[in-house]
């Protein structure tokens, strides 16, 4: 009997360890670990890079002398050689040049612009610019130097920068309020629809402009 009664019970442990190997065998799988591509998607995108800001303020400047000193040049042997018509042939066919050169040279795109523009294409303010030159103006009312008045800013990965230009003596045979007889027919001829005279000296007569695109 106590033979019977050990076999019995010994079938019924072998059993039951049967059916929990069937059950651990058919138990499905454990999830798979996460791969990479669900990783990374699931995990937080990487900030974007900063933006060194004072680095293109430099780069600006660079560009904006580089465009500045250049024309100026152009100009200053274009009135030795013919007076100020002379030299309202150089901005209206080599301004546009230098600047187109100068923008290829530094990676930037470098300009300029004026609430009283003399180039109806060229030398007109977009709405930001247009704002940024009401601020000069403003600050030049409140007693700022006009020659250090300057705008810098990031605005959806588009770096902006201004910088005033006033209105000097020697502007003033071009831009001036008493111009000779042969300056307005030149005018006249160049530029019909010529916003930018009757400046006087240390006034603003607009700012050079440099635009980069940040996502490129």
């Amino acid at each position: 009997m106590n033979k019977y009664m050990v076999m019995v019970s010994l079938a019924a442990l072998l059993t039951a360890c049967g059916e929990k190997a069937e059950k651990a065998a058919e138990a499905p799988a454990a999830a798979p670990a996460q791969t990479d591509v669900a990783a990374q998607q699931a995990a937080p995108a990487s900030a974007a890079p900063a933006v060194d800001k004072a680095a293109l303020v430099e780069s600006a400047k660079g560009a904006v002398q580089a465009l500045g000193g250049t024309l100026k040049g152009e100009l200053e042997a274009a009135m030795k050689a013919g007076g100020p018509v002379e030299a309202m042939g150089i901005c209206h066919t080599k301004a546009p040049e230098i600047a187109k050169a100068v923008s290829a040279e530094k990676g930037m795109e470098v300009s300029r612009v004026s609430l009283k523009n003399r180039n109806p294409v060229m030398g007109q303010a977009n709405e930001w610019q247009t704002a940024v030159l009401n601020d000069f103006e403003a600050k030049k009312a409140a007693g700022e130097d006009p020659a250090t008045i300057a705008y810098a800013e990031v605005v959806n990965n588009e770096f902006r920068f201004m910088k005033a230009i006033p209105t000097a003596a020697v502007c003033l045979k071009c831009h001036g309020t008493e111009l000779s007889p042969a300056v307005t027919a030149k005018l006249t001829e160049l530029y019909p629809q010529d916003k930018a005279t009757g400046y006087k000296e240390g006034d603003l007569r607009g700012a050079f402009v440099v635009v980069k695109n940040l996502a490129q």
